[in-house]
């Protein structure tokens, strides 16, 4: 898409990304954000809707890579802690689905249960896309006028350890709601 002139992209802190055991968290704004995450990743992993895997037309993709499955219910954090304490590095998309334009979704507990239970730091990556394009609204093939720019910017690791005090549940509900203020913090600023 970049050499064909569709889009152009920029990337800020690359470098962040090169550690094995992350545990990244990104909004979700264009319908190709995991595929610049997982080309900037070694040894990536993500969690995909079930119902990809259960598609005729991405079930063979989907089920070739060996990424997790969103459908096993509480045996999903514990694959998604066992990713990232075995080196991988896991993406995941706390609004659960792609965003509207300029406009995060309520990010789902599922992000914070996993860097909870696991004693994870979140390596956040903020994404935007101008204009808009590919988003939750928009059909694919309605492409902007002119060639859309997707700016990547990987941001400080959110430690996670002053949240463990509570229970899990509490923890995770207070970091849920931390991650909310902090991606729609940031991204403001990266607006302004």
């Amino acid at each position: 898409m970049h050499r064909i002139g569709i889009l152009t992209y920029e990337i800020k802190g690359l470098e962040s990304l090169q550690r094995p055991g992350l545990l990244i968290l990104a909004n979700h704004p264009t319908l190709i954000d995991i595929v610049f995450l997982i080309s900037l990743l070694k040894n990536a992993d993500c969690v995909v809707r079930s119902g990809l895997a259960k598609n005729i037309a991405t079930r063979g993709a989907v089920g070739a890579t060996g990424y997790i499955s969103n459908d096993n219910g509480a045996q999903l954090i514990a694959d998604c802690i066992k990713s990232v304490k075995s080196g991988k590095n896991l993406v995941i998309f706390p609004e659960g689905s792609r965003s509207k334009p300029e406009h995060l979704l309520p990010f789902q507990r599922g992000a914070a249960n996993i860097a909870i239970r696991g004693r994870l730091s979140i390596t956040p990556v903020l994404i935007k896309c101008s204009p808009s394009t590919l988003s939750k609204g928009l059909q694919w093939y309605n492409i902007p006028s002119r060639r859309f720019h997707v700016s990547i910017e990987v941001l400080p690791d959110i430690p996670v350890d002053s949240f463990c005090v509570d229970t899990e549940a509490l923890a995770a509900r207070k970091l849920t709601d931390y991650l909310t203020h902090f991606f729609t913090t940031e991204l403001n600023r990266a607006s302004a």
